[in-house]
């Protein structure tokens, strides 16, 4: 029997490409006696269909295309802002 991470890990891989016949097997075993991965499935599944419907309603849309310079800039202030926040405060 799977374990649901490796479940999800197949079901990840599953949409990338065709999983061989004993592995799709077991996924399906798995999901179909397993309480949470069928809604997990359901989920996955729902995101990737949104994420395809929107890029193919503007074929202009890309990910490949680079940030602009000052979107970069504000995102790394952001995350050095949040790295300083969490990092444990030294006595002096």
């Amino acid at each position: 029997m799977l374990s649901c991470k490796k479940a999800i890990e197949l079901m990840s891989e599953g949409m990338d490409h065709k999983l061989p016949f004993w592995r799709r097997l077991s996924l399906r075993l798995h999901v179909a006696m397993c309480h949470h991965c069928p809604r997990y499935a359901r989920q996955i599944r729902s995101l990737d269909l949104a994420v395809r419907q929107h890029y193919s309603a503007d074929p202009s849309r890309t990910t490949t295309e680079p940030l602009a310079r000052t979107d970069l800039e504000r995102i790394k202030a952001l995350l050095r802002e949040a790295a300083s926040k969490s990092e444990p405060q030294k006595d002096s």
